[in-house]
């Protein structure tokens, strides 16, 4: 059940980016980031089987010393029986130092293959790793570019429309700028008319005041 979940999820955010990338067709960032999620998937399937290895590699190294130390007891048990005159004691322990030393032996080697395994799959995972690196700065560079060329085309549009219209959005700030400046010289000349002509009619008063006298 919990694959079939897991496959159901898989082909849901597959559909997903399918979709998403189609939507991107014109973007040619569309294509590198296809490869990315395909190569993160890919890496962390190699991360996964290093860590595999690893358990393996020292479960090996665990077997490895048990069947070390029974071998070892084996063989002290062999000769404790052989110097009482236990023949078969002697006969069972020494049979079974043997096959605890030929499986110690197997293990010894599976670990050592494991050990070369686990080099191996380190080595193309730091590579694999490296490589996806590059290609998330690949993606930030042509990010780059590609905002650099829809600035520069965003930009010519605009010295288009200056140059071909007379309405362009240049002239229309310009003349949104000229009449707000109107407006408020005119509301300034309103709201001070009053306060001017009352100090004329006070400075004619004045000046009346001292013809009489």
């Amino acid at each position: 059940m919990a694959n079939v979940f897991t496959r159901l999820k898989d082909s849901i955010t597959s559909d997903l980016h399918e979709a998403l990338d189609q939507k991107e067709q014109k973007n040619p960032i569309a294509m590198l980031n296809q490869y990315l999620r395909e190569s993160e998937k890919e890496t962390e399937k190699v991360r996964k089987l290093v860590e595999r290895q690893y358990r393996l590699k020292d479960e090996f190294g665990r077997e490895y010393q048990k069947a070390q130390e029974m071998a070892d007891k084996r063989k002290h048990q062999a000769e404790v029986a052989e110097k009482a005159g236990e023949e078969t004691m002697h006969a069972f322990a020494v049979k079974e130092q043997e096959e605890y030393e030929a499986r110690a032996e197997r293990l010894k080697a599976s670990r050592l293959d494991a050990m070369e395994q686990l080099e191996t799959l380190e080595r193309k995972y730091e590579e694999m790793k490296h490589r996806l690196k590059d290609m998330h700065l690949k993606r930030m560079e042509l990010m780059g570019r590609e905002n650099i060329a829809r600035a520069h085309n965003r930009m010519n549009q605009v010295i288009e429309d200056t140059a071909d219209k007379p309405y362009s959005r240049f002239s229309e700030m310009d003349r949104y700028i000229e009449e707000l400046e109107y407006k408020v010289n005119s509301a300034y000349y309103r709201n001070t008319f009053d306060s001017k002509v009352a100090q004329l009619e006070k400075d004619m008063k004045n000046t009346e005041d001292v013809t009489v006298q």
